[in-house]
C-alpha cells in the first residue's frame, strides 16, 4: 500500500529543503518524524506536516480498500522537492549610495511517498551492498597512473627486469 502527499508553496528555497528531505529518505515514518521534530531548519515544519498527511492518506486509502495497515509499518519510500515560483514575488531592499538590492522570495513544493511494502521487494535487482535510505555505495576504483601503461604492462616490465638484476649480481 502506497500513499503520497504534497505540500505546495512552502517558504524557503528548494535547495535548503532538500537538505532536510535527504535526512528522512528511506527511514521508518516514526524515525522520520523524530528527525524532523528536532531538526533546526525552517523547512522541517512544512515537511513534517507533509509526512503526517501522507500517513493519514495511507490509512484512509487502506480503510477504503478494506486492508489493515499499521502506521508504524510505513516507511518513506520516496521524497523530493521541486522549485516553486519566484515570478512577481520580488522585493527591493535598500542598499548603499541610493542603490537597491533585489530580493527573490523563494518557494518550493515537497512531495512525500510512503509505503507499507517490504523494503527487500522494493530493492529489486540492486546489489546486496546497497540499502534503501543509506548513502550510495560506490565501488572503489584504483587510480590510474599518468604514465599510460596499464598495471599488467608495468608488472611484466618488472618481471623482465628481475632476471637481469640476478644475472648482474652473479
Amino acid at each position: 500500500m502506497e500513499a503520497r502527499a504534497s505540500a505546495k508553496y512552502l517558504h524557503g528555497s528548494a535547495q535548503k529543503a532538500r537538505l532536510v528531505i535527504d535526512m528522512i529518505r528511506g527511514k521508518n515514518v516514526n524515525e522520520a518524524l523524530a528527525v524532523l521534530q528536532y531538526t533546526n531548519k525552517r523547512a522541517a515544519d512544512g515537511i513534517e506536516a507533509c509526512v503526517r498527511s501522507a500517513i493519514a492518506n495511507a490509512t484512509e486509502t487502506a480503510e477504503r480498500a478494506n486492508i489493515a495497515v499499521d502506521p508504524d509499518d510505513l516507511w518513506v519510500k520516496a521524497c523530493f522537492v521541486d522549485q516553486g515560483p519566484t515570478k512577481n514575488r520580488r522585493r527591493v531592499r535598500p542598499a548603499p549610495q541610493g542603490r537597491a538590492y533585489r530580493e527573490r522570495r523563494h518557494f518550493c513544493h515537497v512531495t512525500v511517498l510512503v509505503s507499507s511494502e517490504d523494503r527487500e521487494l522494493v530493492r529489486g535487482n540492486k546489489s546486496k551492498a546497497r540499502r534503501v535510505g543509506s548513502p550510495g555505495v560506490r565501488p572503489v576504483v584504483a587510480p590510474k597512473s599518468n604514465s599510460g601503461a596499464g598495471r599488467t604492462e608495468r608488472a611484466n616490465k618488472n618481471d623482465e627486469a628481475a632476471p637481469s638484476e640476478q644475472q648482474a649480481a652473479q
